[in-house]
């Protein structure tokens, strides 16, 4: 039954897009993020939906999208370099058929949000692949957070729609997208158009992002936990009452203390000390190895390069003997283990060129969306940006969604997380807008210069 609900939605979502082409771009979104293929038995996996989806989206956009105020801009460009190059590492990779496995879906990850931003050129498209990515990505996490509420969540528990630890499925990965799209939502709450910001979007918004708040708690994952700390140091920069702000918060993380489970507290006591969890002292052990790996190989060694690795390092085994606590040191092996970072998933992979063009493309993407919101902030002062209010709170949404996930990502593998390249697709998208609105101002204020100022009659005739 649910096989056959997917296949007639997603059927459904296809013939609209006959009528109006971009919407196969938003059946690619949800596509995408959801996987519907992989929660069908027969229909869904059959049809391939993220292929089909991903030719329509492109053909319909190629053949029948009229392309006025599309632009390429310098973060696609080095998008664009930084697939060549990942194609260039894959062909000399140290294991060429892991790489080749992961490379099938991370060029097709960055090609798409290369793609995203020729085809959002107005305020409506731009809101509603916005809409697809948080209503997508907030059936995971409803889902999941009733299955705490009711369940009680915990690590590596099967919380979400299926049985499968990749993608935004893994634990860590949702946790941090959880806070990554909290920022949108309260955009959505004030200034979409969509759906009119009434009683009941609010009520709904606020159902969301509780359940946003619980995926940490759900999952226990500590990166999570991490993100809305970070997200909480934000906020301040836009509250009005800090104060306020700080005692709220921090009554609400009181109130809520004793209904956590005391698992929740095992995990997090880990975070004050890498010493005595395993799991971090390797981490630390695999970041030493690729810098010394990187050293010897600047270009990186392709994807999954960290099935070449092998350490032994030494890690404190606690044991209570009575009112003391006895420390022995024993000596662990580990080989293949993984980055657990993207920063150093980024130079093991692709090297120093690699993280340079990552690098450069999230630190433009923090520079332009602060440079609109500081614009657009300073122009609707001045009364300059009538019916554009909401470009500079979409542009602080944005680049906070950035930095929740660069925080996240210094603790998991996720360089190439479609749901964030599709972030930086639209930060792409918004700065394309925004620049095309001042190219237009600009030629109105130069043919207003040119009518109050005509050549005198004299004049004319010598130019002639």
């Amino acid at each position: 039954m649910l096989d056959l609900a997917l296949f007639a939605f997603l059927i459904a979502f296809v013939a609209i897009g006959f009528r109006r082409p971009f919407v196969w771009v938003l059946a690619y979104l949800y596509v995408d993020i959801l996987a519907p293929g992989k929660m069908g038995w027969t229909l869904m996996p059959s049809i391939q939906p993220s292929l089909l989806t991903f030719i329509a989206a492109f053909a319909g956009w190629l053949l029948t999208d009229p392309k006025h105020g599309s632009r390429f801009t310098l973060r696609q460009g080095i998008m664009l370099a930084l697939l060549l190059y990942c194609m260039w590492t894959t062909g000399n990779a140290d294991f060429p058929e892991f790489a080749a496995t992961k490379w099938e879906w991370v060029w097709k990850a960055l090609f798409f949000a290369i793609f995203l931003p020729l085809t959002i050129t107005t305020r409506t498209r731009l809101e509603s692949a916005l809409l697809v990515m948080v209503l997508t990505v907030g059936a995971i996490i409803i889902s999941a957070g009733i299955k705490v509420v009711l369940g009680g969540g915990g690590y590596e528990n099967d919380l979400f729609f299926v049985n499968d630890n990749s993608g935004l499925y893994e634990s860590s990965t949702l946790a941090t997208v959880a806070v990554c799209i909290i920022p949108i939502v309260l955009w959505f709450n004030k200034y979409g158009t969509v759906f009119l910001p009434d009683w009941r979007v609010k009520l709904f918004s606020a159902g969301l992002i509780f359940a946003c708040l619980l995926m940490p708690v759900g999952t226990e994952a500590r990166t999570g936990l991490v993100c809305i700390a970070v997200l909480l140091v934000l906020a301040l920069r836009d509250v009005k009452r800090r104060l306020t702000f700080i005692v709220a918060g921090a009554t609400l993380g009181l109130v809520a203390l004793p209904f956590l489970p005391p698992s929740f507290y095992e995990r997090m006591s880990t975070l004050s000390s890498a010493d005595g969890d395993e799991s971090a002292s390797t981490r630390v052990a695999v970041w030493e190895w690729t810098i010394d790996y990187v050293t010897e190989n600047p270009t990186g060694g392709g994807f999954d390069a960290f099935r070449g690795n092998k350490f032994t390092y030494k890690m404190p085994v606690r044991e209570k003997q009575g009112n003391t606590e006895a420390v022995e040191y024993q000596e662990v092996t580990d080989e293949a283990r993984a980055y657990h970072s993207a920063v150093f998933e980024m130079l093991g992979e692709q090297g120093y060129p690699g993280l340079a063009l990552w690098l450069w493309l999230h630190a433009l993407g923090l520079w332009q969306m602060e440079r609109l919101r500081r614009r657009w902030r300073k122009r609707l002062k001045l009364g300059e940006a009538e019916g554009r209010e909401w470009i500079a709170p979409l542009a602080t949404a944005l680049q906070y969604s950035q930095i929740v996930y660069l925080v996240g990502s210094l603790f998991q593998g996720i360089a190439y997380q479609p749901f964030v390249l599709m972030i930086v697709g639209l930060q792409c998208a918004l700065w394309s807008y925004c620049k095309r609105i001042d190219s237009h101002e600009a030629r109105e204020r130069r043919a207003m210069r040119a009518a109050s100022n005509p050549i005198p009659a004299g004049d004319a005739v010598t130019a002639g």
